[in-house]
Formats: C-alpha cells, sequence, structure tokens
C-alpha cells in the first residue's frame, strides 16, 4: 500500500517538504503510522508525536485503520513552518462551499459580503465579529502575519461549525471568511457572521464560532516580529478537536 500524506506548518519545515509517500506492506493504524514517520523522520519526532492524522479530511482517532486510497494528512497544533507560496492565480483565487457560505483564500475579505450571506428578512439580529492582526502583544511587536491552511479540510470544519450552531441555536445562520498569506497590521485575517431572530443566540453564536474555528479548523500563522518569527497553530490549549 503507497500512503501519500500531507504536511503542513511546523512538520513540513522539519522534514523539508509539503509532503510524503511510504510504502506499507499490511495495515495500519493511525497511532502505527505516526509512530513509523516519528521513526523515519527524528528532526521531526516531537512535533510528529503531538500531531493528529486526518483521514479524508476528518481527524481520526489513534485505533482507526488507514486503507489504501486514503487522504492522510499530518495535522501539527503549533509551531514551526515553511514560506508558503502561491502563485498569482492563487492570490485571485477564493475556495468557497458549495453554498457559498464558508470561504478561505488570499484576497483580501469583505466585511458586508460575508455579513450579507446571512441577513434575512425574518432575522432581527445580525451580527459580525472581525479578527485584524495585531501590532502589540506585550512588549513584542508584530510586523504582520503569515496565514496557511489545509484549504478542503478547512472549508469542511468550518461548515461543521456552522452546522453546530445550527442545532444548538434552530434558525441562527452563520457565514465565516478566512484569509491566507500575508496579513498586515490592522487588515482583517477573518469574518464571522451569524443571525438570529434574537439578538441573545447571535452573540452566544459569534462566541460559539470563532472558538470552534480555533479548536478544530486546520488553520496556521506565522508572527512576524521585528526580531524574528514563529508559526503557531491557530488552536488554543488544550487541543484535543476529537472531543
Amino acid at each position: 500500500m503507497k500512503l501519500s500524506i500531507l504536511l503542513f506548518a511546523g512538520v513540513a519545515e522539519r522534514i523539508g517538504q509539503a509532503s510524503i509517500e511510504l510504502n506499507i506492506d499490511h495495515a495500519v493504524t493511525v497511532n502505527d503510522l505516526k509512530m513509523q514517520l516519528a521513526e523515519a523522520y527524528p528532526e521531526a519526532s516531537s512535533l510528529i508525536h503531538s500531531s493528529l492524522i486526518a483521514i479524508n479530511m476528518d481527524y481520526a482517532p489513534g485505533h482507526v485503520m488507514i486503507n489504501d486510497g486514503d487522504e492522510v494528512a499530518l495535522i501539527p497544533p503549533v509551531s514551526g513552518g515553511e514560506e508558503p507560496t502561491h502563485s498569482a492565480d492563487s492570490v485571485q483565487q477564493i475556495h468557497s462551499t458549495d453554498d457559498g457560505l464558508y470561504s478561505i483564500g488570499y484576497a483580501s475579505l469583505s466585511v458586508e459580503e460575508t455579513s450579507a450571506k446571512v441577513i434575512t428578512a425574518n432575522h432581527g439580529a445580525t451580527l459580525t465579529f472581525i479578527g485584524t492582526t495585531r501590532e502589540m502583544t506585550g512588549d513584542q511587536r508584530t510586523v504582520h502575519l503569515e496565514y496557511e491552511a489545509y484549504i478542503p479540510m478547512a472549508l469542511s470544519t468550518m461548515k461543521t461549525i456552522g452546522d453546530e450552531i445550527n442545532e444548538k441555536w434552530p434558525g441562527t445562520q452563520c457565514a465565516i471568511s478566512h484569509r491566507l498569506g500575508k496579513v498586515d497590521i490592522a487588515e482583517t485575517s477573518v469574518v464571522i457572521a451569524v443571525s438570529s431572530p434574537h439578538r441573545a443566540n447571535a452573540y452566544e453564536a459569534s462566541r460559539y464560532a470563532i472558538e470552534r474555528l480555533k479548536q478544530i479548523v486546520p488553520i496556521w500563522k506565522k508572527e512576524i516580529w521585528e526580531d524574528g518569527s514563529e508559526w503557531k497553530g491557530h488552536q488554543t490549549g488544550p487541543w484535543d478537536p476529537l472531543k
């Protein structure tokens, strides 16, 4: 069985490539695969052990078997990464779900466009959360941020957030737009819009959406400082998207 494994952020940097191929002569579990990868790439072993495996764009527990033909990705929680590279075409391309509610790409975000996706005649409350690049964190000055994502899984997990919101607050609508690549100080990196018949649900759903996005959506950001840089996971700890 030949497995092609997608790599991101710190794992990609330490191994030196964005994907690897393994020839395996027997069926393996997620934990088996992580052990083999850690042995094959000792320079990245600590990060591999702390990463999760996604199979066909779903986070997979350690006991799950990996089958021939599965799309496999190693999802690191924090730290490390390659300088993102993208063509002129990719800079303009926006990737969206079929319903258009969830999108990700390198172009600047429009707050109005995202908000318009959830405004309806029967909803009396629309709330928009805008995430921007902060310059100062304590005494450390950020020059800009760089965002990287596992795009198809990012879209899938954004849609999952919308489905969860509709289940928790029936009738509430959600749209999420996220930026990739370089995001300068005070520029927008994420827009989350929610609408509901009543404002209380809109406030609760908006808070839920941004916290859940940090927990399960495979997006990483690189903080560029005046004296260095570091890639960090978009998730906040304790990080366990399988819960």
